[in-house]
């Protein structure tokens, strides 16, 4: 998964490596007898969830159909309660408790509204600024020498 789905576009792995179940596979990815991966997904019984467990249940590559609603920033505002996208929660949910209780799924998924909500005030704040900053007459508002990103490159360049 990490071969496309990771980088600045979209931090798929990131967000998976850096959380719970991502450290227990980084500590555990090279025994056989946490993540024996010469067995189907189905026969296995891994120690922790892979990208692939929660998202291609049936050897589907079909991620959207068991994916939250978080699939970018402007998503934050979404109503979490239509029909569409209870029903991708409810289905979520049901994937987290093979091995977690329904309650603590719902409620990390509420948290995980209530982060998106955050989030998304803080890049819409964000955004303001620099669009301010544009109008201002400030095309360059960091020096080059103070704001390369992690590919040498300039933000505002």
């Amino acid at each position: 998964c990490k071969t496309c789905h990771w980088g600045k576009d979209h931090r798929d792995w990131e967000a998976y490596d850096i959380s719970i179940h991502g450290t227990v596979y980084q500590v555990n990815k090279t025994d056989p007898n946490n993540f024996d991966f010469s067995k189907k997904l189905s026969d296995a019984d891994y120690v922790g969830p892979t990208c692939q467990y929660c998202h291609m249940r049936g050897g589907h590559h079909n991620v959207q159909r068991l994916s939250t609603v978080y699939t970018s920033m402007g998503m934050s505002n979404a109503d979490r309660g239509a029909p569409l996208w209870s029903e991708k929660r409810d289905t979520w949910v049901s994937v987290c408790d093979d091995c977690h209780s329904p309650r603590f799924a719902r409620e990390n998924l509420q948290a995980m509204d209530e982060a998106c909500k955050d989030a998304g005030i803080k890049y819409t704040e964000t955004f303001k600024i620099a669009e301010n900053l544009q109008l201002d007459g400030m095309s360059e508002p960091m020096p080059k020498d103070l704001a390369p990103d992690w590919s040498g490159q300039h933000i505002w360049s």
